[in-house]
């Protein structure tokens, strides 16, 4: 039971410092030029999933040192360990984006203006990134990590902690995967693929436009319905995609 705990705490704590760390880095991307704090992943709290399995993930890995399967460790073991942990973040990512787009309809993020990327789910720069984060897990988490998650996990406090978070966790899924379903009922009924964040950065105007109160959290609560916003959304983005071929047939002339 400790060792489920442990990987428990170790999710839950992946999924909120992942948060914080794409909250940080989407504020300060170039691509948001007006710097705005943006709330990221389809849920409405602080934590996203996705993180927490990599933390989980690379946790389980850098243990593979402890297990005799690497009977030497060097610096090429080191620099393999941390390629096979991007490949399994890499792999988290792909999978992760392509349940959405073909589940869902819903494109949670776009890579396909990166070199080197595949369907815009995964790209060679992010699976660098997931290296570099891994290398830094590996040397300034992990040794510290072990026996610090055992101790928590044998102790009353810590248990109700992880019982509280994935109550709150499953409370918001189910809302979320609520709107979720209303969006990929529209996008089936109008072939189209909704881009998650062009979606919430259209609700966030729109509620300005109007003065109307901006939910940080609660970025879906508007006086108008979901419905209508992917209407709107829809409308925009022929809109847009009648001005790009026009575009493309002057430039020919």
């Amino acid at each position: 039971m400790s060792n489920l705990l442990v990987l428990a705490f170790l999710f839950a704590i992946g999924s909120l410092l992942g948060w914080c760390l794409e909250v940080v880095y989407r504020r300060f991307s170039p691509n948001n030029k007006s710097r705005r704090w943006i709330n990221p992943g389809f849920l409405i709290g602080p934590y996203l999933p996705l993180y927490g399995f990599g933390l989980t993930a690379l946790y389980l890995l850098a243990g593979i040192e402890n297990t005799g399967l690497i009977e030497h460790v060097t610096a090429g073991s080191k620099a393999i360990l941390f390629i096979i942990m991007a490949i399994v973040m890499t792999a988290f990512e792909y999978v992760a984006g392509l349940i959405f787009i073909k589940g869902m309809k819903i494109q949670l993020w776009d890579y396909s203006k990166q070199r080197f990327n595949i369907q815009g789910i995964i790209c060679l720069r992010f699976s660098i990134y997931w290296a570099l984060l891994g290398a830094l897990y590996y040397f300034a988490v992990h040794p510290y990590i072990i026996n610090a998650v055992i101790w928590l996990s044998q102790n009353i406090t810590f248990s109700f902690f992880i019982g509280v978070f994935y109550g709150v966790i499953f409370v918001d899924l189910g809302y979320s995967l609520g709107i979720v379903s209303k969006i990929r009922s529209f996008a089936k009924e109008n072939e189209i693929l909704v881009r998650y964040e062009e979606l919430k950065l259209q609700i966030r105007q729109s509620a300005a436009e109007h003065m109307q109160k901006q939910h940080w959290l609660l970025q879906f609560k508007s006086d108008v319905s979901i419905k209508e916003h992917l209407r709107r959304y829809f409308e925009l983005q022929e809109a847009f995609f009648t001005e790009e071929i026009q575009e493309k047939i002057l430039g020919k002339k």
